[in-house]
């Protein structure tokens, strides 16, 4: 009798299920699951704070508002005061000019270089080595004949040096001395303060006091007074004396009289009227 041997196959989970095995088809299907979002809270002090909003505009309009309109202005008046102080002057200045013309303007310039040399030397000689001298201005020009058609005639330099004194007892000297050693004009003396704030501000105290009581008396013919100030305007001038001299030079020390510096203040004062 022949015998047959068979073998059973098992089949695990790992295993694919083939659609044709001609078994069962399986299908996996998996199910989301949906959570319905949650409502959002409400506002509860949403037209509140609308509210307060419209509220703080509305201030902040109002005050602006007031901030721009201008206060009504009170009544003033007003007053101009002014003073003159006069001193002794303590310093003089005295500008001497060389002026010289030559046919080229190297000539010109070399002749005025010279004698403007020679003049400040002149001028140390009397102040001292320590003499204060500056120079003001330096030119030199073209001189044109007169006609329709100008040609030139020649050339003329000029310079200008001013010297400071503090002692003015050796003014009529300086003039002299500078003249002799080659200066041909004094373009002019002038008198004045080393240090002028001091009787400045004294002039412009006496002026205020005299603007206020100007500003009293007007009031005053109103039957009111004067109250607080509202402005006050200074306006001050230093007046000085200055004196022209020819350019002849005399034998004798030219005299001079110093005279007095006038210091002159202006202030106009701004004052309300009070009952």
């Amino acid at each position: 009798m022949a015998r047959t041997h068979g073998r059973a196959d098992t089949i695990g989970p790992q295993d694919a299920i083939l659609p044709h095995s001609g078994f069962f088809e399986t299908k996996l299907l998996n199910v989301a699951s949906i959570i319905p979002p949650s409502p959002r809270p409400k506002v509860k002090h949403q037209n509140t704070m609308r509210k307060t909003c419209l509220i703080l505009s509305v201030i902040a309009l109002c005050l602006t508002a007031q901030a721009q309109t201008p206060a009504p202005q009170r009544p003033f008046v007003v007053a101009q005061g002014d003073a003159t102080i006069s001193v002794q002057p303590d310093e003089a200045r005295i500008q001497f000019s060389v002026v010289t013309m030559a046919a080229t303007a190297q000539s010109a310039a070399s002749q005025n270089a010279d004698q403007v040399t020679a003049v400040l030397a002149a001028l140390r000689s009397v102040l001292g080595p320590n003499a204060q001298l500056r120079t003001l201005s330096y030119s030199l020009n073209t001189n044109y004949s007169n006609g329709n058609q100008p040609v030139i005639i020649g050339y003329t330099a000029s310079n200008t040096v001013e010297a400071r004194l503090s002692d003015l007892s050796l003014i009529g000297k300086t003039i002299d001395t500078g003249i002799q050693a080659g200066a041909n004009r004094v373009q002019g003396l002038q008198f004045g303060l080393k240090d002028d704030q001091p009787v400045r501000l004294q002039a412009l105290k006496l002026a205020t006091v005299e603007a206020k009581a100007h500003a009293d008396a007007m009031a005053s013919g109103l039957g009111l007074k004067t109250g607080a100030p509202i402005a006050i305007q200074e306006g001050a001038t230093v007046s000085i004396q200055p004196l022209r001299l020819g350019a002849a030079a005399p034998t004798a020390t030219t005299p001079i009289e110093t005279g007095s510096v006038d210091i002159r203040a202006t202030v106009t004062l701004q004052v309300e009227l009070a009952p």
